[in-house]
């Protein structure tokens, strides 16, 4: 299973506000429980063009790095104190890593770990192409085997994106799953069909007998809704809140899902939602909602701000995939292009996720 390869190639950020750049980097060598993976894919989101576009100081990691969070690959070498999948085996890689001993994390909640704050102040990186080495490169060095989740034969370019894309659907899903009871009377909505708007859209199929109404910008977003298994969609107009209220009788959704974070998408949410509703605040567009009582929330919201998830879900995804259940829409680039599909993805023509794939 060896390269051959004394180097290898990354797209690193070398300075806050980028660009990223690709190029030549030493090749890792796994010790005590790291696993080195061999890419097969990785995918791109926003979240990378936050992290590109951050200003000094803005985030609490020390350049450079590779960037990278969502992974699919194959265990290539493992350290002498490595544990979970042996060499040769298919994974994708979770991405939130803590400090892998605190309560949160010794349940699969490393994206909740209880020593972050002294993670982010000691600048060492919270995970894959957050402030340490991440995916979109040739290998990537994991530091514990724990952090892998087998895939089988699943296709490494539509794998790598449930690490992310999925895997927060699933968790923005499962913190408002108990709003949704057993009947198909309950109506959710989900803002914003994109890389993780899709998802989510069949998730919701897959695990709930809840009502989806969709909401986007773009028409080619809304027909992939109806692919994935919505059961209405509607481009955001002005009055979109009432066409929306319709749909549920007047009462209003039990849940929503936003997967843009804007003004304009809080303020249909806002809007739309249940007295005694659920909102889950995914995407990260700036916008804000005034939390007072009283005030413009409906009485009794409960608002949630999903981060990532647990590796229990993670298991749950690649599950939902295996079965045919979860299928990624995808955009497939050459790691040489990087370069390109990060434009792509900030001018927003990407339809679904943008994966690179090694060349």
């Amino acid at each position: 299973m060896s390269t051959g390869r004394t180097r290898a190639r990354a797209v690193r950020l070398t300075r806050w506000g980028g660009p990223p750049v690709l190029t030549e980097v030493a090749h890792p060598t796994p010790t005590d429980e790291q696993v080195l993976i061999q890419v097969e894919a990785a995918g791109l989101c926003r979240s990378d063009l936050h992290v590109i576009d951050a200003r000094p100081g803005d985030l609490p990691y020390r350049l450079p790095f590779t960037l990278g969070h969502e992974v699919a690959g194959r265990v290539l070498r493992r350290g002498p104190l490595a544990t979970g999948p042996a060499v040769g085996e298919r994974v994708i890689v979770y991405g939130p890593w803590g400090c892998g001993s605190c309560a949160r994390c010794a349940v699969g909640a490393e994206n909740y770990c209880d020593r972050r704050p002294a993670l982010d102040a000691d600048r060492v990186g919270t995970g894959a192409g957050l402030g340490r080495d991440g995916g979109m490169a040739d290998l990537l060095l994991v530091p514990s085997g724990r952090l892998l989740v087998p895939v089988g034969d699943l296709d490494a370019v539509r794998a790598a994106p449930l690490s992310d894309a999925g895997l927060t659907a699933h968790h923005a899903v499962t913190m408002v799953r108990h709003a949704l009871g057993d009947g198909a009377d309950a109506h959710v909505v989900v803002l914003g069909v994109g890389g993780l708007g899709h998802l989510a859209v069949q998730i919701l199929r897959a695990t709930t007998t809840a009502r989806i109404l969709a909401v986007d910008v773009r028409e080619e977003a809304l027909a992939l809704a109806a692919e994935c298994g919505a059961h209405f969609g509607t481009l955001l107009r002005a009055d979109t809140a009432r066409v929306l209220r319709d749909r549920t009788g007047g009462v209003g959704a039990v849940a929503v899902l936003d997967f843009v974070g804007s003004r304009s998408s809080l303020e249909l949410a806002v809007a739309v939602l249940r007295a005694g509703g659920e909102l889950a605040v995914v995407g990260s567009g700036g916008g804000e909602v005034a939390v007072r009582k009283p005030g413009v929330l409906p009485p009794g919201t409960r608002i949630s701000l999903p981060f990532w998830g647990t590796l229990p879900e993670l298991e749950a995804v690649a599950a939902l995939a295996r079965e045919g259940a979860l299928k990624v829409g995808i955009e497939r680039f050459a790691l040489s292009d990087a370069a390109e599909a990060i434009e792509r993805l900030r001018s927003g023509t990407v339809r679904g996720r943008a994966v690179l794939v090694p060349d």
